[in-house]
């Protein structure tokens, strides 16, 4: 029996190599790959054991070449691609994060808020290990992605570890209608406008100047908290005409790709609506991409303070190119560079003030603490002046994201002091 296996592999190998000519080109050969990959491709075709058609080949052949070149460079099939350009102008169904393949392993970028990702407590830096029960080992960052979406109100299961843990969970999500929303404010006191960008998608700056300019028409504006923690990014332009927003001119951000003559410089322009006023802006290990291209811009141009933890560390820029059947590539084609000349791949953005975010404890309460006028009986004093009308209170959101943000306190209490710290301008 042994020797009859070992005879009918060995009849087997022989008959491949009879069928298989030998590659008789040279390296200097362009076409000696080409001639390479059609010999295993013919193999494949007719001697696999189940029967596979040719598209599916090609399809998988050339996902694998562009997948093995970075993690953001793939191919996206009709379907995929489809989806792609809803993701930057609808919505889509699905549980709201962002992911990525970090050291070959599905790691969450960041939860888009307000999502129910968010909701059910994902973390940026969470590694996704199982998906519906199946091993995300080897998995590539398309098939997660299709496995994690699904029709509103189904559910998906994901087995994960936070960062740093040893422990791993599972949750089951309700997938959603994920709308794709850029920007959202609130009066953190007043004159201070909190501007949360959660993406950079193709409504994000119309949305932040539309906030900005609601806000101006009834306040004086005094500082802004610009928040993008956990924002993963976007488009290219967006990120331009954030920044755009807070200068009023020089450099934004340059690419430059494999010579010096494809560089390419995004400048800010001056306009009558450049808004000047200070400026903290808070990033952590999730910001990523488009927005650390805008908290590049605004560190070195001395124009904001960057608070909170390193980001994530994108500094590529893809391109999409759309094919004659529908499908598409994602191909990295160039490295950004922040206007100090600084490539921040693999690193991040260091922020000018480290601030960890402390976790609020279970069941602490950071309420208001016992002061002087809570006391029964205490000495009422006349004052010396009236309240100034119309003080605007703070919302019940507001109030509780302050209670329970270390780090967006700091930065309020920061974004009113630089004037007198002199330590930002105005961005020209």
């Amino acid at each position: 029996m042994r020797f009859a296996v070992w005879l009918g592999t060995f009849l087997l190998l022989a008959l491949l190599t009879l069928a298989t000519p030998p590659l008789m080109a040279t390296q200097d050969d362009p076409y000696a790959a080409l001639g390479r990959f059609s010999d295993v491709l013919d193999l494949v075709e007719k001697n696999y054991v189940h029967e596979v058609s040719r598209d599916e080949l090609v399809n998988g052949a050339i996902k694998g070449m562009l997948e093995q070149l970075d993690p953001h460079s793939t191919y996206m099939d009709p379907e995929e691609f489809q989806e792609m350009q809803i993701r930057t102008t609808g919505e889509f169904g699905g549980i709201g994060i962002e992911i990525t393949l970090r050291d070959g392993r599905l790691t969450v970028i960041a939860p888009i808020e307000d999502t129910p990702a968010f909701e059910a407590g994902l973390k940026s830096g969470d590694t996704i290990l199982e998906i519906d029960g199946q091993s995300t080992q080897g998995i590539s960052l398309l098939d997660a992605v299709n496995k994690i979406r699904g029709p509103k109100g189904s559910s998906v299961g994901l087995t994960l570890i936070h960062q740093g843990d040893s422990k791993p969970y599972t949750v089951s999500i309700k997938r959603a209608t994920i709308p794709i929303r850029g920007a959202k404010s609130n009066e953190l006191e007043a004159g201070y406008l909190y501007l949360r960008l959660m993406s950079f998608n193709e409504n994000t700056t119309k949305e932040m100047r539309d906030a900005i300019s609601d806000y101006t028409r009834k306040n004086e504006l005094k500082g802004i908290v610009l928040d993008m923690r956990g924002n993963p990014g976007g488009l290219l332009n967006q990120a331009v005409a954030v920044a755009d927003t807070f200068l009023s001119g020089g450099n934004i951000v340059y690419i430059k790709g494999r010579d010096e003559a494809s560089r390419e410089d995004f400048n800010a322009r001056p306009s009558a609506s450049d808004v000047t006023v200070p400026m903290v802006v808070l990033i952590n290990a999730g910001s990523a991409s488009a927005s650390e291209i805008v908290a590049g811009a605004l560190q070195d141009r001395k124009r904001a303070l960057i608070l909170g933890e390193p980001s994530f560390g994108k500094a590529t820029v893809q391109t999409i190119i759309p094919l004659a059947d529908g499908s598409g590539i994602k191909l990295t084609k160039a490295l950004y560079y922040t206007p100090g000349g600084r490539s921040i791949q693999a690193e991040g953005i260091v922020p000018d003030i480290l601030v960890p975010f402390e976790e609020p404890a279970e069941g602490q309460d950071n309420g208001p603490v016992l002061r002087e006028k809570d006391m029964r009986g205490h000495i009422e004093v006349a004052p010396q002046q009236e309240a100034k009308p119309g003080k605007p209170e703070l919302s019940d959101e507001v109030r509780m994201r302050l209670e329970r943000d270390n780090q967006l306190r700091m930065a309020l209490q920061l974004v009113k002091k630089l004037p007198d710290l002199g330590l930002i301008g105005a961005g020209k």
